[in-house]
């Protein structure tokens, strides 16, 4: 696809990677709309801290998911839509539950019924390795069965299945992507990466949740490649891909490289507001991504210790931005 001048909708552009996604965009020639939430200080989120160039080309459109009209106005005249908005934080879907139905299910089903009216060219629609819950077998693959242990991954298992569903039945050029947990430059407290690098950086203990967990982390830089690699490729429609390393890392271990890279030995201690129910919490977590590079030609090419180093030297220079962070639900 040539990106140069193609009319481009990024929904949950004020995101960690909507805004990575929208710089990656812009950068490709495209003539990128971000869709954000309405915040009556005119906040645009993180993508104020794009480089000005790219900022001043991007249209921004303030709206909500759950206003069908809004997400009309906002799909209307695009080509290529991304769909990355949604409540995404697990603790709080303990508490709000039925706001997650209403932003990602039916906020969804709002951008899913736009984008046929409109016959967009391509929707890549977020999804999340949530959905798969605790691992039944390792690596995981497309085929895993899908387990709703928590109000947020029931709701994006319920997202998934609204999407396919418009493929199958008004051809619907979407394709579902399953990022496994991405970490990079400008991610908020509520994820574990910057939550430990800050402490180490600045407190004298690392106060986290359970270590015992396994997850499959990933560069930011290549899961945006994964979005548009998904939105170029023809043949991805119809298709659910997962973006994944293939390599795990316990919690615990992770801490540890973290803490080695920056040069510090800290104690560890357990936060109980942190730790998420015994039933609810998925223990391991690892991707098998044969299928995104076979139809995307896409693979992770970042490695855990070089996008940590990357992204703790992003986060030693914007420091200020962490310092008067807390922990949020």
């Amino acid at each position: 696809m040539n990106w140069d001048g193609k009319r481009v909708l990024v929904t949950g552009a004020a995101g960690f990677i909507g805004s990575h996604l929208c710089e990656a965009l812009v950068e490709r020639g495209a003539n990128v709309s971000a869709f954000i939430r309405y915040k009556s200080d005119g906040d645009p989120g993180l993508l104020k801290d794009l480089p000005n160039e790219i900022f001043r080309s991007l249209t921004i459109m303030r709206g909500d998911l759950k206003d069908p009209s809004a997400v009309r106005s906002a799909v209307k005249d695009q080509n290529v839509v991304f769909h990355l908005a949604a409540l995404i934080g697990i603790p709080f879907s303990y508490e709000r539950p039925l706001d997650y139905v209403q932003t990602n299910v039916s906020g969804t089903a709002h951008v899913l019924e736009a984008c046929r009216q409109m016959s967009v060219e391509k929707l890549v629609h977020t999804s999340t390795s949530e959905v798969y819950g605790t691992a039944l077998k390792a690596p995981i693959d497309e085929e895993h069965p899908l387990q709703g242990q928590s109000p947020y991954a029931a709701t994006k298992i319920a997202a998934e299945q609204l999407a396919l569903s418009y493929f199958a039945s008004f051809n619907l050029p979407v394709t579902i992507v399953r990022p496994f947990n991405t970490y990079g430059p400008r991610q908020s407290m509520r994820a574990i990466i910057p939550t430990v690098i800050s402490q180490a950086l600045l407190s004298d203990v690392i106060r986290v949740g359970s270590l015992w967990p396994v997850r499959d982390l990933n560069s930011v830089f290549d899961t945006v490649r994964g979005f548009i690699a998904a939105a170029e490729t023809p043949a991805s429609s119809g298709q659910v891909l997962n973006f994944g390393s293939g390599k795990e890392v316990s919690i615990g271990d992770l801490i540890a490289m973290i803490l080695k890279i920056i040069g510090k030995d800290m104690p560890i201690e357990t936060d109980e507001q942190r730790v998420r129910p015994a039933s609810s919490e998925v223990g391991r977590l690892i991707a098998d991504s044969t299928k995104a590079q076979r139809l995307l030609n896409w693979k992770s090419q970042i490695t855990l210790e070089q996008g940590l180093s990357q992204t703790i030297e992003w986060l030693r220079r914007n420091l200020a931005t962490y310092q008067n962070m807390s922990y949020h639900v």
